[in-house]
């Protein structure tokens, strides 16, 4: 890898580049000598940029002044792979500003997209943005890629980090780049940024940036790699709050924190119910919103823009507002919960205090993060057994008669996401093949390489090691950032809570008694829904397709979602032992119901349970208390005595098939659920099975309805 050797530009190349950054900066701004460098290496023919450099530095600057000097000259479009929507949206006004004409390719402007495409072909767009998914669809391929193909100007890998399996965040569709690097004329050149990649990703990404032409190596990756710290972020650590606590940190904090920003929460379901606690205590006084992967891409922008426009204090969200989010006044960033590694923790903090002296960066550690990060740890992680019961499902596919995700959901029994991850990653392989409505085999065969995905694991579990020693505050917070990306210049910093020995004036050491019974009381009241299953599993379970109306259960209700903050102590109290359940389930479940009941069809008359997790005693219990207080009937089921793995490490089919096997309903409970509404009480499931197949076996026995009511959904 060759140093960063400085360059100039010629003195026409300058003016065109001088002309971009007025027009993006203001009059009289001028590249830096190390975005010289960059622009000036682009401009010429087969270069390779890797741009390693702080969030705020700069980067997209290079490649609006190097593909306004590069069109100036007659070349091609400039084509960018980027991960958002939101930085697409950014980028193509910036591109406006710049004197550009930019367009995008994506899931909200479909219909656009022949337009575009024409604008394409007749060589008058000069950026075209795009996902790395986009570059997966074979229909674009064929249509868009294929039409630029030897006439791209320049190539821009943005956020490449996920390029490697290394980094943070891979994401196996971005190695379509791949693809696209052998069309290029082996003249264009390609530049590729990042804010978060430690030396092993950096070489992994440059050593993949370099141009493969007739076999051979071609001209090496240059690296332009800057000092990481940030001066106007103030990193801070609030330690030894439990999950409620934290939540009821930040609502007490909310109000006075500066300017607008964003809450990070480490899931979903953490995001809505933070969101709905501080809505609920602060009115429309603290206007926020929960933003997830989960909202559709108009409601993503919109909820983006309102944050730009300071119209909210702050978005609550995962990860999925994260890489290429521009808002440079952004005043806060708060985590609750740890991610799980210290680089996408930088990329995080990172999106604060771009354009303004100070920001605050405040984490809110909790014990309950551990699960979190092991989980993300082999999240991403192809199982051996799972990937050849793909394989197998997938023999018979063809061209004409592609293999689909859901009828190789149905088929394998894994879950949906679990499917679409593995074929992508497989097609990175050459081992499968995205076609026109499904996949394919490509004959290549698949091996596992046990030694890489133990190195990959390995690597995450030491960056959760090095999150712990974050959380403890052991040294200098941005030090021990800059550290984990390698950073040569990392130093202290002199101002974050462990420099400084204190939190900053304003922020507390933990939240007011009051607010935390606020926030405990306005989660507790919150229903959550149980979608019935739809689909048989097949495979081992042997039925596969729609289950039909008469052997259905009704839409049903969890009292306690996952790892909630506000029932974490009495979960652990519940299924620490079979024990009969605490009185706060039993008053929270008749609460549930006296919410539930307007929306019955009719009323339940029989109260079942269902030791789904092996806990009789604790949902005897429940289902007791709910007849007494309801004047329900109670009944009970036959289990046959369960021996072999945890329900949780089996396939869909095979734990159906377990449950249909091992339940019966004597003819005592037939009788008392003949024509009648059943609320079949559950104590803990993470897949419903045991719901759907006991409650199929109820209406069997006669039951007009069954109702189901799960004291812990996990996942």
């Amino acid at each position: 890898m060759p140093p960063a050797a400085a360059a100039t530009l010629s003195p026409s190349r300058a003016a065109v580049a001088d002309r971009v950054i007025g027009a993006l900066a203001g009059p009289g701004a001028t590249l830096r000598p190390d975005q010289v460098t960059a622009v000036a290496a682009l401009s010429e023919p087969r270069a390779r940029v890797l741009v390693v450099q702080a969030t705020g530095w700069g980067k997209s600057a290079v490649y609006w002044a190097a593909t306004a000097i590069r069109r100036d000259e007659g070349h091609g479009t400039t084509l960018v792979v980027s991960p958002l929507l939101s930085l697409m949206r950014d980028q193509v006004a910036a591109a406006a500003r710049a004197g550009l004409r930019a367009e995008t390719l994506n899931s909200s402007n479909i219909e656009e997209w022949s337009r575009i495409e024409g604008a394409l072909r007749d060589g008058e767009v000069d950026v075209l943005l795009v996902s790395p998914e986009r570059l997966a669809n074979p229909g674009f391929g064929r249509r868009v890629l294929d039409a630029l193909a030897g006439r791209i100007g320049l190539l821009v890998v943005d956020e490449a980090h996920a390029v490697s399996d290394w980094g943070h965040d891979f994401r196996p569709d971005y190695r379509r780049v791949s693809d696209v690097l052998q069309q290029l004329n082996p003249d264009t050149p390609v530049l590729a940024t990042t804010a978060t990649a430690n030396a092993r990703v950096t070489d992994d990404v440059a050593a993949q940036l370099r141009s493969k032409q007739s076999g051979e190596l071609g001209d090496e990756t240059l690296v332009l790699r800057g000092p990481l710290a940030r001066s106007s972020l103030e990193l801070s650590v609030v330690d030894r709050l439990s999950p409620l606590e934290r939540y009821a940190w930040v609502v007490d904090h909310l109000p006075t924190l500066p300017g607008s920003g964003i809450v990070y929460a480490l899931t979903v379901a953490d995001a809505h119910r933070l969101t709905a606690a501080i809505q609920a205590v602060h009115g429309p006084s603290v206007p926020v919103a929960a933003y997830t992967g989960q909202l559709e891409a108009a409601e993503r922008e919109r909820l983006e823009d309102a944050l730009r426009d300071n119209h909210v204090k702050a978005l609550v969200a995962t990860s999925a507002l994260g890489m290429g989010y521009d808002k440079p006044d952004l005043g806060f960033v708060v985590h609750v919960g740890a991610p799980p590694s210290p680089v996408s923790y930088y990329q995080q903090v990172g999106r604060a205090g771009r354009a303004i002296d100070h920001a605050h960066a405040v984490l809110l550690p909790s014990g309950a993060d551990d699960g979190v990060w092991d989980y993300f740890a082999t999240a991403t992680i192809p199982k051996a057994d799972q990937v050849e019961r793909m394989l197998a499902a997938m023999g018979d596919a063809t061209p004409d008669a592609p293999a689909t995700v859901v009828s190789l959901e149905a088929e394998t029994g894994l879950r949906r996401g679990r499917v679409e991850l593995m074929l992508k990653q497989l097609a990175v392989d050459g081992v499968t093949e995205r076609v026109d409505r499904g996949w394919i085999l490509t004959g290549t065969p698949w091996t596992y390489d046990a030694a890489h995905y133990d190195g990959v694991v390995a690597v995450r579990r030491r960056e959760a090691d090095i999150m712990r020693a974050y959380t403890r505050g052991e040294r200098c917070l941005m030090q021990l950032l800059q550290e984990s990306l390698d950073d040569p210049e990392a130093a202290p910093c002199g101002r974050c809570s462990v420099c400084r020995g204190t939190l900053p004036d304003g922020l507390a050491a933990a939240p007011t008694p009051d607010t935390v019974r606020a926030v405990a009381g306005v989660l507790r009241g919150e229903d959550h829904l149980l979608e019935p299953r739809k689909m048989w599993p097949g495979g081992a379970f042997g039925t596969r397709g729609r289950i039909p109306p008469d052997r259905a259960v009704e839409p049903g209700r969890a009292i306690v979602h996952a790892d909630a903050p506000e029932w974490r102590e009495a979960v652990h109290t519940m299924f620490a032992a079979d024990a009969p359940a605490p009185q706060e389930v039993l008053d929270a479940s008749v609460q549930v119901l006296a919410r539930w009941k307007s929306q019955w069809r009719s009323r339940p008359e029989v109260a079942v349970a269902l030791p789904a997790a092996g806990f009789g005693t604790l949902v005897g219990s429940v289902a007791d208390h709910l007849a007494t207080v309801g004047r329900l009937d109670r009944a009970d089921l036959e289990l046959a005595p369960r021996t072999g793995p945890d329900v949780r490490d089996l396939t869909s089919a095979d734990e159906a098939a377990l449950w249909r096997d091992s339940v019966t309903v004597p003819a005592q409970t037939r009788s008392a659920v003949a024509g009648r509404t059943v609320l079949l009480v559950a104590d803990a499931s993470s897949s419903q099975w045991p719901l759907t197949v006991v409650g199929a076996a109820l209406r069997d026995a006669g039951a007009s309805a069954v109702l189901p009511l799960l004291l812990h959904r996990r996942v």
